[in-house]
C-alpha cells in the first residue's frame, strides 16, 4: 500500500520506491531505504506529509509519498 494511506501515529516498513534512479537516490540519502521503519508524524490528507525515520523528521510532498510502498 502507498505511504499516503498510513494514518498519523502508525508505523510502516518501507518495501519499495516506485520511481527513477534520481528519486530513489534522493530518498536513500534521506535514510528512506527498503526495510526502514517509518513513523507517520503528519498525514492530514492535504499539505505536507511528515515521517520520522532513524531519529530524523522528513517532510515529503504527497506525490513523492504516494510512490513509496510500505507494509
Amino acid at each position: 500500500m502507498p505511504l499516503t494511506h498510513v494514518n498519523e501515529g502508525n508505523l510502516a516498513i518501507l518495501k519499495s520506491i516506485d520511481g527513477g534512479r534520481q528519486l530513489r537516490g534522493r530518498l536513500a540519502a534521506l535514510g528512506l531505504l527498503p526495510g526502514a521503519q517509518l513513523h507517520v508524524v503528519q498525514n492530514s490528507g492535504q499539505g505536507p506529509f511528515v515521517v520520522a525515520v532513524r531519529g530524523s523528521r522528513i517532510v515529503l510532498g504527497r506525490g513523492m509519498a504516494a510512490r513509496i510502498s510500505v507494509e
